[in-house]
């Protein structure tokens, strides 16, 4: 089960610029002899569109892999968004935080996993169920 570990506040007022390479690159880094810093790329600007509602959560658990999610990932996660179908979302079921793909046919709301190690979890009247909030992004890795 891949679980929410930590959350995070998104801070917006703080920039760190980056530089922003244009030049393609099939493997490795830009020459530093050559000039191709163009601009500063601020990631706030690229990952976060709702600063207000939008939180980093630390997730540990295997249940998501097959969605590229693994333990220890970051989720970047909107509260403003409404969840779809097919959304993957932080959710509250009986108290404890998940993350999972949500799921609905013509009745029924589920909670799938992408790794078929795991069942998916009906959510049926008198759960304590919420949908937290929708990942926009994962921060992962290698």
């Amino acid at each position: 089960m891949t679980k929410v570990i930590e959350i995070f506040k998104a801070d917006t007022a703080l920039q760190r610029q980056l530089p922003l390479y244009l030049s393609r690159i099939k493997a490795g880094f830009p020459s530093p002899a050559e000039d191709y810093l163009d601009k500063k790329l601020d990631l706030n600007e690229h990952l976060i569109k709702h600063p207000a509602s939008t939180f980093f959560v630390k997730v540990k658990g295997d249940s998501m892999t097959g969605a590229g999610i693994t333990s220890g990932d970051i989720l970047i996660v909107d509260r403003s968004l409404e969840p779809k179908d097919k959304s993957i979302v932080v959710a509250v079921v009986n108290g404890d935080f998940t993350v999972k793909r949500i799921c609905k046919d013509s009745q029924r709301l589920f909670l799938v996993a992408e790794n078929p190690k795991y069942p998916l979890i009906e959510i049926k009247d008198g759960m304590d169920f919420e949908v937290w909030g929708v990942v926009v992004h994962v921060i992962h890795s290698v």
